[in-house]
């Protein structure tokens, strides 16, 4: 029996959901949490990151919060601590890495993984850095502008599978 790879990587289990928004008016000062972003391609408004480009947006899999926490030797951790902009629970992103994605109204297109910065050995703690390896959430430019909001689904838009996916 064959198996249609391409159907496999379209399927997934459910939607996404926004679970955590984040803005970081200026560097190296606190995140600040937020109810809904809007989302313009050269980034998020209020956000001091707005270079545009394949890095516009952040974004966590809201799932990988426990398993940084218990790396780092922590009983939980506050996704401001990690500096990203988006935390998504339910859809795993790596599956959907260069196919489009819909949050909200806005649609971006997830570009590559964000490595962590030497910032998290301080933020959280020694081993900090190691723990956010593999787990630091990924960078994503953003096609459509629009809005999105705490609790939108996040939906992966259908295309087609080039060679990079098998």
């Amino acid at each position: 029996m064959a198996v249609d790879l391409k159907a496999l990587m379209a399927r997934h289990a459910r939607p996404g959901r926004i679970g955590w928004i984040g803005l970081r008016p200026a560097r190296l000062q606190p995140v600040v949490q937020a109810d809904s972003a809007e989302a313009r391609e050269a980034g998020l408004v209020g956000d001091h990151y707005v270079s545009g480009g394949k890095r516009a947006v952040t974004l966590l899999q809201g799932e990988h919060l426990a398993v940084i926490a218990a790396l780092a030797g922590l009983p939980g951790i506050d996704p401001a601590q990690l500096r990203r902009n988006v935390v998504v629970h339910g859809l795993n992103l790596a599956a959907v890495r260069h196919q489009p994605l819909r949050l909200g109204s806005a649609l971006v297109r997830i570009s590559g993984p964000c490595a962590p910065c030497s910032r998290m050995e301080t933020i959280l703690g020694p081993g900090g850095y190691n723990a956010m390896r593999g787990h630091g959430g990924y960078y994503a430019e953003v096609l459509e502008p629009g809005r999105f909001a705490l609790g939108d689904a996040v939906l992966p838009e259908a295309r087609e599978t080039t060679e990079r996916d098998t």
